[in-house]
């Protein structure tokens, strides 16, 4: 147990602190993972095979969805030019918000974020704007990419933790996220005024090449098999400290996904023997909390680096905006 509990510790807290283990995430995790799982024993043929099976569906749905995205980006920017120019552009960012949280489920959240700043950066529009409309969509794209296995690693991580099927979280979360994702839309186009600027976020958005998108699926399916290792090699640490908490503290204490990755979170808390309305729990609290800083969800991480948003610049929008939706889907989860 005093393992398990150090190798959750350096997890939780070296890819924050230590840059070589942020920029290196995936192997330390795989490393991290088969050190959890040979500590408290679960290691064995059936986990072994498991950890290579359960990121194909992820890694292919990546994989597919970077090539697409490399093949048209030159028609994705001429219908985002078309369409910005027939409607308004607070519907026109609105629409976005809710259509990229929904697809994100299906194009996953790494591409969504891609699609997100190739949006950005060909509208001039003024830097508030853009950073506001960014956080809204991130939070969208961070919710919905969780209502399918191939939407993003917690996603992956939480049905192969608990062995349920493709569509057992759009049956567990599904009314709850689609409604935030409606909501984040409307937000946006209540909080966001956009305005024509040459002051706004840019990007250097190349068309990738066929390497990089190879070398980010290698990541994912890394990301993902060392994920499988640590969430079962933590059962034994959950068993014992985690499945007696009640939802709503479960709820309120995920809130650190807001500075630690939500996937490892996933991974080192959920259990087959809780009941749904734990998992439940558990999950919206780590998709809601996962937007209000960079560090709590990979879509927050892509834009930000992509376009060059500041901690502070996310946070000082990002937090109280993630604290009220915290506090109305408290109210939806435990007292209606």
């Amino acid at each position: 147990m005093i393992g398990l509990v150090v190798i959750l510790i350096l997890v939780l807290f070296l890819p924050f602190s230590v840059k070589k283990v942020e920029h290196n995430l995936e192997i330390f995790l795989f490393v991290m993972g088969i050190a959890a799982a040979l500590i408290s024993g679960m290691m064995n043929s059936h986990l072994i095979k498991k950890a290579l099976i359960d990121p194909i569906t992820i890694t292919l749905a990546v994989l597919i969805a970077g090539l697409i995205c490399k093949w048209g980006q030159a028609q994705l920017e001429k219908s985002i030019l078309w369409m910005n120019k027939i409607l308004s552009p607070r519907i026109f960012f609105g629409l976005t918000v809710i259509i990229l949280g929904l697809a994100s489920s299906i194009i996953t959240a790494i591409i969504a974020a891609i699609v997100l700043v190739i949006i950005i950066n060909v509208l001039p529009l003024d830097r508030k704007s853009e950073i506001r409309f960014t956080v809204l969509a991130c939070f969208s794209i961070g919710l919905g990419a969780a209502l399918t296995p191939i939407g993003e690693p917690l996603a992956t991580i939480t049905i192969s933790k608990v062995n349920e099927d493709f569509f057992y979280l759009l049956n567990l979360i599904g009314p709850e996220v689609i409604s935030a994702v409606v909501i984040f839309g409307i937000l946006t186009m209540i909080l966001v005024n956009p305005r024509e600027s040459t002051d706004g976020l840019t990007a250097d958005q190349k068309v990738e090449s066929y390497k990089d998108i190879l070398i980010r699926s290698a990541k994912i399916y890394l990301f993902v098999m060392g994920l499988t290792f640590l969430g079962h090699g933590f059962e034994p640490l959950i068993n014992e400290y985690i499945l007696g908490l009640h939802p709503m503290l479960l709820y309120w204490i995920n809130m650190i996904s807001a500075i630690l990755d939500n996937a490892t979170l996933a991974a080192a808390e959920i259990s087959p023997a809780m009941d749904q309305a734990t998992i439940q729990a558990v999950l919206m609290g780590l998709i809601i909390s996962g937007g209000m800083l960079i560090p709590g969800n990979i879509p927050n991480i892509i834009a930000a680096g992509k376009l060059n948003i500041t901690s502070r610049e996310w946070a000082s929008f990002g937090v109280p905006v993630g604290l009220i939706s915290m506090a109305v889907f408290f109210v939806v989860l435990f007292v209606f």
